[in-house]
């Protein structure tokens, strides 16, 4: 399966789609952005990076292919 089909099953929102796509998608290209926007005067926030990381999954079922 490419990633593009792993995409869209994502974004219909299929578990085993987002659970497949979190890890390889995350840490090998938005991890960093992530972490660096989860910072609070130097320190991270776990928080603030689970809200991160809710938002983009969002974004992910809201895009249209």
């Amino acid at each position: 399966m490419n990633f593009e089909d792993l995409l869209r099953r994502a974004k219909e929102g299929e578990a085993e789609a987002i659970q497949q796509i979190h890890p390889v998608w995350f840490h090998r290209m938005y991890r960093p952005l992530l972490i660096k926007n989860a910072m609070e005067l130097g320190i991270f926030d776990e928080d603030l990076y689970q809200e991160l990381c809710a938002a983009l999954l969002q974004c992910i079922r809201m895009f249209t292919i």
